[in-house]
């Protein structure tokens, strides 16, 4: 399965390592990564394939927003299914 994992926030060094980081750390592969820097705040859109993950995705998603929460950023997981169907006109 693929999902959509956003991360926003002030911008400072590491916040890519750290999601990165953490992701492989649970057997999640980045698919497709984009990130830029808009006045001061980082941005991030990444697709990841979490089919080998070592835990369900609702598990990997609670983490990913505890880890945003301790670092001061708004990190979100979506399965990719629900992100088009959410996303379709």
């Amino acid at each position: 399965m693929r999902a959509i994992v956003t991360v926003l926030g002030k911008d400072r060094v590491g916040i890519m390592s750290a999601v990165c980081t953490l992701l492989a750390e649970h057997n999640v592969n980045v698919l497709d990564i984009s990130q830029t820097i808009l006045q001061g705040y980082f941005t991030m859109v990444m697709l990841v394939d979490v089919s080998a993950g070592d835990m369900p995705f609702a598990d990997l998603a609670g983490l990913l927003e505890q880890e945003g929460k301790a670092r001061d950023l708004s990190i979100h997981a979506q399965r990719e299914d629900i992100f088009n169907a959410m996303h379709r006109i």
